[in-house]
């Protein structure tokens, strides 16, 4: 299916950031676009808000004066629906209320020739719901943008039960012709992104209330060992906790109380509080006039007697921390054994989710200090380390001193299951793994979605594979046996694949 061509009127109803940003991004295209909003004056503040942030870019010389004259020119504001009859795609923007999207569109079957394509950027209804009164609801698909939409490249492309393959296909099109990452998903709570993410949120909130580490290093430990963009803390500050708690609420709920997506009571007090984050002033952090970001808790700088890293066995994924070690000079040693690494009196481990004391109990290893994951062993600036209970102080000293060598800073958090990062990639992928067996997207789409839609340093799944999936079954199945909870439980194409010993991409 082609994309709609640039002679194709496009309509925007809601001059707020989101759809202000769309319609920056059609008009960019070459599509003459008429901004609508219900509040006098409001389409032309919209119009006004694009000039004076691309003013900005042409003031740097980013940008030509020309073009964006000529873009500013392409935009409209009108004041009546009835001046969108002429447009061959709507895009409404307006507030999340299902009722009031639904008497729009009723309107717009009215007002917009039958060929116009009708979209809703809602992030949360479903479209399916939205097209049921509708007369002609093939027409109707989801075109869910992520703000602010001139700078994300992500368009997730929602079908509703009812949606027209060749509607969907088109606008795909369109969006890829526009310099979008479109991905395509049915109609289901979330749809890609808002269910997927869930747990990097919960998980994070969750080692906060079981006071594992404090926010600031839970965030540092997702940006320097997991590659995370920003931590969940300072996303959900900058979200706004209203609208995240919302939004896990909704999921949590359309899922019929699915534990996987049960919301946080941490989150729920800051909005009983109002403290919303960025926009109210307070969330996690202060974000008053001159006050200072809490430092993460890292460990102090000591050094250890050890000269020599014993590698018992195949690392695994720590292979490449053992190949920084030796680039710092450090000499190794490698010979048979269960996959360990000793170093003084520390015997180090990756994390499989269970904790510290437990395994330690269990492999009679009493000096075991394991090592979180990361993104990039090659790269990470922070680790998490969790030691067992009954572990001398000289061990942690010697794990701290080891990584230390490497010029790594590290974090010592409260033994809970998992740590930090392989708990976080664990839960994503899971999530992930179950919306790809439900069919809400392909495997390539969703991390693709995640990526793009999040800045991700990888796709869960594909995250997933070069770890070694068969890991990440052990883990989630290792965090529910010590929690107990459904919350947990494997996703049936991960357990599949163990057993299939394949991998998403395989």
């Amino acid at each position: 299916m082609q994309p709609l061509t640039t002679d194709i009127s496009v309509a925007v109803i809601g001059a707020g950031a989101m759809g202000s940003g769309i319609a920056q991004v059609a008009a960019q295209a070459g599509h003459r676009v008429f901004l609508l909003d219900q509040r006098e004056g409001a389409a032309e503040a919209g119009r006004q808000s694009i000039a004076s942030q691309l003013q900005r870019r042409v003031d740097k010389g980013k940008m030509e004066q020309a073009s964006l004259d000529a873009l500013l020119a392409r935009i409209e504001p009108v004041n009546e629906l009835n001046e969108l009859a002429g447009a061959g795609l709507v895009i409404e923007a307006i507030v999340e209320d299902l009722e009031i999207k639904r008497s729009l569109l009723a309107n717009l079957e009215e007002v917009c020739d039958d060929s116009a394509i009708l979209a809703t950027n809602t992030s949360s209804i479903s479209v399916t719901a939205l097209g049921a009164r509708m007369k002609h609801p093939g027409r109707l698909v989801g075109m869910h943008f992520f703000n602010p939409a001139p700078l994300m490249a992500l368009v997730e492309v929602i079908k509703g039960l009812a949606t027209s393959d060749e509607i969907a296909q088109s606008v795909y099109a369109t969006a890829a012709q526009w310099g979008k990452k479109p991905v395509t998903a049915t109609s289901t709570p979330g749809f890609i992104v808002n269910r997927v993410a869930r747990p990097f949120y919960a998980e994070s909130l969750r080692l906060l209330q079981e006071q594992a580490a404090d926010s600031a290093t839970l965030d540092a430990i997702l940006r320097e060992a997991g590659g995370f963009r920003m931590g969940a803390f300072e996303l959900t500050d900058l979200i706004g906790h209203d609208v995240n708690y919302a939004v896990t609420s909704s999921v949590f709920n359309s899922y019929y109380q699915d534990t996987r997506f049960l919301p946080s009571l941490v989150q729920k007090e800051l909005v009983e509080a109002g403290r919303l984050g960025r926009k109210s002033g307070q969330g996690f952090y202060s974000y008053a006039e001159g006050a200072q970001k809490p430092e993460p808790v890292t460990a102090a700088a000591v050094s250890s007697e050890a000269s020599t890293l014993v590698v018992e066995g195949n690392p695994g994924p720590l292979a490449a921390l053992i190949a920084r070690l030796k680039e710092s000079g450090l000499n190794i040693i490698e010979r048979d054994g269960p996959g360990r690494l000793r170093f003084g009196e520390a015997v180090l481990a990756l994390t499989d989710g269970r904790m510290a004391t437990e395994r330690a109990t269990a492999e009679a290893c009493n000096n075991l200090v394991l090592l979180d994951l990361a993104f990039d062993y090659a790269k990470a600036s922070r680790l998490a380390i969790a030691a067992a209970d009954q572990a001398p102080l000289q061990a942690v000293a010697d794990a701290c001193a080891l990584l230390q060598r490497a010029g790594i800073a590290v974090s010592q958090v409260a033994d809970r299951p998992g740590l930090v990062i392989m708990r976080t990639l664990a839960t994503l992928a899971n999530e992930a793994a179950d919306a790809a067996l439900h069919g809400v997207a392909s495997v390539s789409d969703i991390d693709l979605a995640m990526k793009a839609g999040l800045n991700y340093p990888e796709g869960p799944l594909r995250w997933s594979d070069n770890l070694g999936f068969s890991l990440v079954h052990r883990v989630l199945t290792n965090i529910q046996q010590s929690y107990g909870e459904d919350r947990y439980r494997p996703a049936l194409l991960l357990r599949k694949n163990r057993f299939a010993e394949k991998g998403f991409y395989s």
